[in-house]
């Protein structure tokens, strides 16, 4: 697989991929791609072993073969679908059977991909998967919360009891990510990395939850018994509303 330029986002992606592919030299070579794009890349040879890995693990991608030793890529998508896996799939395929791709895209794949292909056309695929993501998941621009509460996050303003409260632009990044997010707990590690941009989440700082207390100050209707942030003991953050 031939080299490709490493774009101008790269430094800041956090998404982390899986690969399952029982080609090794083909694994390696989709997992520097993407590494070399910016991804966190983890590959497995096998399909179980690749299940047990997005169980225990914490992807928002999987490339994954369809011809696999252990359970092949389409039980392994009926899996994860039927455990409400939400995580994008790219599927690979080396058959000219165009029914098994059908299959594949029928247990739940977002795109396939034949082999042989581009490493270049790989990252722009796992690209636009990441894009449409977060299309779909986007906040709209303007909220109706409960009690009355309107927020307006292109203008980062509050909007209650009669007044205006100004969100900081972090404020404002954490609401959106948090709504992103609404279908999981959302650990202070995530925001670290995803919101603060810290290279890990393995920091002792409170600036998380500091700012968790000052934008319930400004979103729920009774900051003392917050309902729409939602503290998960143990655990961290979940928007609910």
């Amino acid at each position: 697989m031939t080299q490709i330029p490493q774009s101008a986002d790269a430094s800041t992606r956090t998404e982390r991929i899986l690969v399952i592919e029982d080609e090794e030299s083909l694994a390696v070579g989709i997992r520097d791609a993407l590494d070399h794009a910016g991804y966190a890349v983890q590959m497995v040879h096998d399909g179980r072993q690749g299940l047990e890995a997005i169980r225990s693990g914490k992807f928002d991608l999987v490339v994954l073969d369809l011809m696999l030793p252990g359970m092949n890529g389409v039980d392994l998508l009926r899996a994860l679908r039927g455990e409400r896996h939400d995580l994008r799939v790219v599927i690979l395929t080396a058959l000219a059977d165009e029914a098994e791709v059908v299959k594949g895209l029928e247990a739940g794949a977002d795109d396939y991909m034949r082999k042989p292909f581009s490493p270049a056309e790989l990252v722009a695929r796992v690209t636009a998967q990441f894009r449409r993501r977060d299309l779909d998941s986007a906040p709209p621009a303007h909220l109706e919360l409960t009690g009355g509460i309107q927020v307006d996050l292109d203008r980062l303003e509050v909007h209650r009891d009669g007044g205006v409260l100004p969100l900081t632009p972090r404020e404002g990044d954490i609401l959106r990510y948090l709504i992103q997010h609404r279908d999981r707990v959302v650990t202070r590690d995530d925001l670290l990395v995803d919101v603060w941009h810290y290279s890990n989440g393995k920091v002792e700082t409170r600036t998380v939850d500091i700012h968790i207390v000052g934008l319930r100050r400004k979103v729920e209707p009774d900051p003392s018994q917050p309902t729409l942030i939602q503290t998960v003991r143990g655990k961290g953050y979940r928007w609910h509303s």
